[in-house]
């Protein structure tokens, strides 16, 4: 079974954009956003994927991740088959120190939120914290994408 070990964070600036490597448009749906057992299609600008979540810990710092490429026609047929609502974001790679950090800046109805996630080798891992890194917001659940399809941003008060 494969561990997802990640920190999350809001995002200060959009200084990062200038940094960026990589970035790379993605739409997600959810077939199930149970937060016991969550599984998602995910089609980007050039792969596909189903991917199965499990609970995160009590931190929120690590859960079971198994995801698997398909094809995008059958990607595409499952996001029939998904929830109500679809996440859309843009995804910039930036390269700080030995990790890359994933910054998305959500579109639809959670723009205006910009996420930054930091995957880590183990809970304990040691990582630079970029100045336009804000504040941490690690197993906060109304952060999970998962929760953000169900009750966006834009209706948060």
């Amino acid at each position: 079974m494969a561990q997802e070990i990640e920190r999350k964070f809001l995002v200060k600036n959009k200084s990062f954009i200038e940094l960026s490597s990589h970035h790379e448009s993605f739409k997600q749906a959810y077939l199930n956003s149970n937060p016991e057992r969550c599984v998602r299609i995910r089609i980007t600008d050039s792969k596909s994927f189903i991917t199965i979540k499990g609970k995160s810990t009590d931190d929120g710092l690590s859960r079971f991740e198994w995801e698997k490429e398909i094809p995008t026609d059958e990607a595409e047929q499952l996001m029939l088959l998904c929830e109500d609502f679809s996440i859309e974001k843009k995804r910039y790679d930036v390269k700080n120190g030995k990790h890359t950090v994933e910054v998305d800046v959500f579109e639809g109805a959670n723009k205006g939120l910009i996420l930054a996630e930091i995957e880590l080798s183990s809970v304990d891992e040691t990582y630079e914290k970029p100045d336009w890194l804000g504040e941490e917001v690690t197993g906060q659940k109304q952060y999970y994408n998962a929760a953000l399809s169900n009750f966006p941003f834009s209706q948060w008060s």
